[in-house]
């Protein structure tokens, strides 16, 4: 169910591992169990630290409670010119299909500021693509508006192929995540 999110003012990445010892390099085999569903998680980023390491302590025991097979893929974005999240969700694709087979896997393009609060809220696959952040506390658990598909979504490698991925075209925030759903 549904719990209240926690952040330390003082968190580290160090802080982060040592509570996932069972995680290597971002990557979760289930133990005790077979794995429901083979999971890759891309995330781009550019200068939001704290968020990430806040995404990554919620993120690592809510997919673990899912019993996921999975890995969490860090898209960087150096330099100064506008943020591209299109292209890099496009390239942390590309790197996670080289370091493993996810053909019959699920890929989700998740945002560094979206921890998802409740555990019915399942990171799995669905025969259409799927919006896994349909409100935020911040907007009182409403969409931000009518078709929106942005922040979190699913897609298998199928689905992600046939749309032919994210428009690079689009700089700054926003308008990629509609274009995609629209396709």
């Amino acid at each position: 169910g549904a719990s209240k999110l926690t952040f330390k003012a003082s968190l580290t990445l160090e802080e982060v591992q040592k509570e996932n010892p069972q995680v290597a390099k971002g990557r979760y085999h289930p133990t005790e169990c077979s794995a429901l569903q083979h999971v890759a998680i891309l995330i781009p980023h550019r200068n939001r630290e704290k968020h990430l390491l806040y995404l990554l302590e919620h993120l690592h025991p809510f997919l673990q409670r899912q019993q996921l097979d999975y890995g969490i893929y860090v898209i960087h974005q150096a330099g100064s010119t506008k943020f591209n999240r299109a292209k890099l969700l496009n390239v942390g694709y590309l790197e996670a299909l080289k370091e493993a087979n996810w053909d019959c896997f699920i890929f989700i393009f998740h945002d560094v500021d979206l921890v998802p609060d409740n555990d019915f809220n399942f990171y799995m696959c669905d025969r259409q693509p799927k919006h896994l952040v349909v409100g935020r506390n911040n907007t009182g658990y409403r969409l931000r508006y009518q078709g929106y598909f942005g922040g979190v979504t699913a897609l298998t490698r199928d689905q992600f192929s046939k749309v032919n991925g994210f428009s690079n075209n689009y700089w700054g925030w926003g308008g990629e995540d509609d274009d995609l759903r629209i396709r």
